[in-house]
Formats: C-alpha cells, structure tokens, sequence
C-alpha cells in the first residue's frame, strides 16, 4: 500500500524508576506506525514543580522530540535527561500538519492552571471549526496539528473542571478518530474514541527485568509495544472510555461514552498493524491468512506458485497458498536498509529505486505463472512498476491478487490516502485496472470475504475507503451513522 500508517502513542506509567527508556522501547516497537518525528514527556509522581512564565506554580514536564526514527532522535544521555516515572510517547507521519518539527508530538501546553502534555493518534474533521473558534477566544497556535487544537480545548475546560469532566466536554466536541495519552497533574490519562477507530490497549508491568524497569502501566496502540517490555496484556481500551492511572498507581476506569456501533478501521487489519499484535482478541496474523485464503477461494487460478510483495503480502500470501495448494516461494528479496533517509539523485528513475528496495530472484520466478498477492493498491504505479519486474525477469505470467477491496475513496480519519482522482480503483473498470497494472489477471476480496475474514459485523468496521459511506458527518459524503448519537454515562 502506498498509503502511510497511522501514528503510534505509548504511555507508562510506574511506580518506581525513570519511564523514558521504556517508553523508548515501546515507541521502537511502533516505529512502523510513523517514521516522520519520534518524542517523549515525563513528569515525577513526587509532585516536583517549577513557576511557569506567570508565576504560579505547575508541574515540571521535560520533553525532548525530534525529526526522523526512534533511534536518530535519542540517545543515552538524552533518555537519563529525561527524570521522572510517568510518561508518554509518540512516532509520528502526517494525516493533519505538514512535516516539521514544530508538529511533532508530544505537544506540551501551557494553561493557567500548569502544563499538559499530549500525544495523538487519529484525525479529526471539524479541525478548522474548532481552531477558528479558538482563535476568536484569542487563543494562538504554534504548530498547524489537530492534536494542538485537542490540547487548547482540554486546556480551556480543565480551568473550568476537573480532569474527568474537562475529558468528557473534549469528548462532546470534537469529531473524528483518536486515541489519546495525556499527563495532566502528575496523572497518566488515555482516551480512546466512542467508536473506537484507532486502536488503543492496557498492560501491566511486574517488575524484576533485566532493564530495571520497575512496576506499573502501560498504554500502547498495539500489543507488541507491551510484549517489548515483557508486560502482560490486559485488554484493549474500551471505546468511549478514559483510563486515569494516577500518582500512587492506582487504575480508574471512567466509561464516558458508548456509542450505537463501532467503527474500528478495518485497515488496521490489512495493512497498518503489526502481524504479530492482538487486536480486539484476534492475531492480525491471523486474520491476513484468512483473507489469503479467501482470496483463494475467490479468485483461483491455474498457477506455479505464489509470491507476496514483501513484508505487508507475506501472511495473505501463505494463506493464498496454502488454500489454493500452489507452492510459496520467494519473488523478491527485501532491502531492509532502504528506507525514509534515502535520497535518490535526480537523475536516477522510480524504476531503480523500486529495485534497490526490492530485487527479483530470477531463478524462482523464471518461466513461472506466478500469483503475486499484496494488501491493496492506493495509486498503482509501484504495483506496476513491480509486476513489471517480474516479467523483465522471465515470468510467464503475473496473476495480482488484493487483500483489500478496491479503495475507491479517501480516508478523512487518520490515513494519508490520495483524492478520488488520484485513486487508481476510484473510476476504472476491473479490466481497466489489469491493463494499467501490467498484469495477466487481477482479483480482490470481496467485501464480504474481507468482512468474514476479519471476523467483526460490518456495523463494527469503518469502511469507508472502500464503500464511500462514512461513521461520521464529513462534508461532501454519505454518513452512516452519527458519532455524537451517544449514551453518556
């Protein structure tokens, strides 16, 4: 997929120790979710606080971020730097706010009361609604995120309220996807929307590891951050509901909304997740077989042997194959030092590029009627590009086969997928698309198919992409369901 995934937040918080380095390690777990900026904030359960810049006393928040991975923004000096053990952290790429680091996150927030710190994974839609709200109240923004505009709100009514009540007046307003970790008050606080669109879970830490890390929670958006840390999982957060793990390490459940449905995104499932996480108690691994091998059942075809485009093809491809009967083997072989620091000079075509990441193994693929499985096709001209390569490298034929149905719209919540126009899928004919892609046949899952594999009610799943019917009031396109239609407890 040529789309890019959604953001990943991790936030612990402990009852003893220094919670950078692991949150460091949670946010290198979720490095695939956003390879544009990496941060992390701290503050100290032992209430430490300075005067901020009106003379009042709030509570101290280092934060440190930065552009680029994980790793090129932290170092050993920088995460002892950072001293206090409740914490939150971010990998960022951009759905809202161009590529700066004035928009990396956290975002810290002054308000009178002291700082907030926030990070966010999701996208909102009435964005520019809320921030020209704001900015008559006389409020400035530094950064062009909808996360500042979800900081400004919170800030303005935990003046008025407390955390909780502020929590659920942000909650009523704004509109769209997220997942939140927030400290406010020396409290670690996640929020996940009311229809869960983003993915959001809860773990515990026992202690007595080799790192040292003592005791405590930990919020991550996918399982394998908590695996990282040798926690164990407890379950994801509810949608609607705000967790508040405070000083002491207490862990208060407060469900604030519960919508009619949910609408988890169904690409997480696809695409964007990691094989290995658990999600709504399914392995996504799991889940990618299934789709291969309804993808099978669909759309079969007389072949030597299948091949996935690596590494987002490979679960969908051993279920292809291994429903179908046809040997797996490898196509291609994955340059894994290819990656976003690459610079390409001018003069050098797409076509190198796509064989510098990946390199066709010609003695597999030769004389070969091949079924190339992928996740889905946003734009198509690196799908082409690769069945291209396929047959420049001597194979007979070169069957496609799509884990996703045809994406025919954008995603307005938390995904940077292209306009209608540009959207390979959006105004073509299925044979159209075979011809534009080089290939001898293409076949994509059925909604249906997709739906039976995932193993969750369509009502449950945002589809958005792929039917152009939307779980919230955007402008322009077809609702089907009201997020604000919610039972407030």
């Amino acid at each position: 997929m040529a789309g890019r995934e959604g953001c990943g937040i991790a936030g612990i918080a402990l009852t003893k120790g220094n919670a950078a380095l692991p949150i460091f390690y949670a946010l290198y777990a979720l490095q695939h979710r956003g390879q544009e900026s990496a941060g992390i904030a701290v503050c100290n359960g032992a209430r430490e606080v300075e005067e901020n810049e009106i003379g009042e006393r709030g509570e101290s928040i280092p934060l440190i971020k930065g552009m680029g991975f994980v790793y090129e923004v932290f170092d050993n000096p920088q995460l002892k730097s950072l001293k206090g053990n409740i914490g939150i952290g971010h990998v960022r790429y951009s759905t809202t706010g161009t590529s700066k680091v004035e928009n990396a996150e956290p975002l810290l927030v002054n308000y009178k009361k002291g700082k907030i710190a926030i990070a966010h994974n999701g996208n909102l839609v009435n964005t520019a609604e809320l921030k020209r709200e704001l900015e008559r109240e006389g409020r400035i923004f530094h950064s062009d995120t909808d996360t500042e505009v979800i900081a400004q709100l919170l800030a303005k009514e935990l003046v008025r309220h407390d955390p909780i009540e502020a929590i659920k007046e942000l909650m009523r307003r704004v509109i769209g996807s997220y997942s939140l970790v927030i400290l406010v008050d020396n409290t670690l606080i996640a929020v996940r929307d009311p229809l869960g669109i983003k993915p959001l879970c809860l773990c515990e830490i026992r202690g007595g590891n080799e790192e040292g890390i003592g005791e405590g929670y930990v919020i991550a958006s996918e399982s394998p951050a908590i695996d990282t840390l040798d926690g164990n999982f407890i379950r994801d957060v509810r949608p609607g509901e705000v967790l508040v793990i405070t000083p002491s390490g207490d862990l208060e459940s407060h469900q604030i909304y519960k919508g009619r449905n949910t609408a988890h995104c169904v690409f997480e499932y696809i695409y964007f997740a990691r094989p290995d996480s658990v999600m709504d108690g399914r392995l996504v691994y799991d889940v990618r077989m299934k789709i291969g091998a309804r993808l099978a059942e669909e759309h079969g075809v007389e072949a030597d042997m299948v091949t996935p485009v690596p590494d987002s093809g490979i679960a969908f491809a051993i279920g292809y194959a291994k429903q179908a009967g046809l040997d797996y083997m490898e196509g291609f072989i994955k340059n894994r030092y290819v990656g976003r620091t690459f610079i390409m000079p001018e003069k050098a075509s797409r076509d190198t590029a796509v064989r510098l990441k990946l390199n066709v193994v010609r003695a597999n693929v030769e004389g070969k009627r091949i079924v190339l499985v992928d996740d889905s096709i946003v734009r198509g001209t690196t799908s082409r590009r690769i069945v291209d390569h396929l047959k420049n490298k001597g194979a007979k034929e070169v069957h496609l086969r799509i884990g996703s149905p045809p994406i025919r719209a954008p995603c307005y919540l938390g995904i940077d997928t292209p306009t209608r126009d540009e959207l390979l899928a959006s105004n073509r004919s299925l044979d159209e698309i075979r011809r534009f892609l080089h290939a001898d046949s293409i076949g994509y899952i059925s909604l249906k198919g997709l739906i039976d594999s995932v193993g969750i009610d369509a009502n449950n799943l945002c589809l958005g992409c792929l039917t152009e019917r939307y779980p919230v009031e955007i402008p322009g396109e077809v609702c089907i369901a009201r997020q604000l239609k919610l039972t407030h407890f």
